[in-house]
């Protein structure tokens, strides 16, 4: 009876044993399962962080591009100057470069912002420091592209400026132009009533020539006086050198003698003698010299 308790209890006990190595082994497979899982999702977890990491970096390596982009567009707006004068079309040209170089640079950071948002969307991380700051830039680039707009109407009313003031200088232009045409042709006319009003005319040879030629003629005497030589009213003028009042100083003469049958101041001339031969006749002073007439006749022997 005994030994039939005693199998029982060594039967009991090996069940129990097996039952509990069985547990012990399915508690085991449960913990590993867990463990695997939980390392499963730290994995995750750490990919995530490092994408979120990533996408932080990116986002402020790209919100530093674009304040850098526009302090460069807030520090060239400063420093364009429209002005009116010498080198306006160089300068137009310049003015025209950069804006185009902010507008392009202000574009891009739109673009760039507008793919940042695209990414915060998508990654499903919500940072409200981030969207205020992607507020702010585009705020920012509003403004400055109201500015660099305010600049192109500026350029724009100031080439309209520009062009009205070449159509009035064109416009002066061609009233200087009529003004100095009329002034000329009154110069030339002025320079032409001058010329006639200083021109003289001389003419010398024997008293047999100078009567042959209709240049003197001689006079009947009066009250038992001689007749006398006199210069005619109506003169052939084809017989005399015309000369010009204010540059005529000497007439070259070489004759012995000579006389002059026109009437001019004894004081306004004078021969100049070489070798007893009269050279030249000297005019002192022409004004007088010509006063009475602007015909000289020299009866030369």
């Amino acid at each position: 009876m005994k030994t039939e308790n005693k199998s029982v209890m060594i039967g009991i006990s090996i069940v129990l044993l097996m039952a509990v190595v069985i547990l012990s082994g399915i508690i085991i497979s449960n913990k590993t399962d867990e463990i695997q899982q939980l390392n499963m999702q730290n994995i995750g977890l750490n990919m995530t962080i490092e994408e979120r990491d990533s996408l932080v970096n990116e986002i402020a390596r790209t919100f530093d591009e674009i304040e850098q982009n526009l302090t460069f567009v807030r520090d060239k707006r400063g420093q364009l100057v429209l002005s009116q004068g010498e080198g306006i079309k160089n300068q137009k040209e310049m003015l025209v470069s950069d804006i185009k170089l902010m507008n392009e640079m202000l574009k891009e950071s739109s673009k760039k912002i507008e793919d940042l948002d695209k990414k915060l969307k998508s990654s499903g991380v919500e940072i409200k420091s981030f969207r205020n700051k992607i507020a702010q830039l585009n705020k920012s680039i509003e403004e400055q592209n109201s500015g660099i707009n305010s600049l192109q109407a500026q350029l724009v009313e100031r080439d309209f400026k520009i062009a009205e003031m070449d159509m009035q200088m064109m416009q002066l232009q061609s009233d200087i132009a009529s003004k100095a045409d009329a002034i000329d042709e009154k110069s030339q006319i002025i320079v032409a009533k001058d010329d006639e009003l200083n021109k003289a005319f001389f003419a010398s040879g024997t008293l047999k020539e100078l009567k042959e030629h209709g240049v003197v003629i001689r006079e009947g005497g009066f009250l038992g006086l001689g007749k006398s030589n006199s210069v005619p009213n109506n003169l052939n003028d084809s017989y005399f050198t015309e000369l010009d009042q204010r540059s005529t100083r000497t007439v070259p003469i070489f004759t012995k003698k000579a006389k002059f049958i026109s009437e001019h101041p004894d004081s306004s001339y004078s021969f100049i003698f070489e070798d007893d031969m009269i050279a030249y006749l000297q005019i002192e002073d022409p004004e007088e010299f010509w006063k009475i007439s602007k015909y000289a006749i020299l009866a030369v022997k």
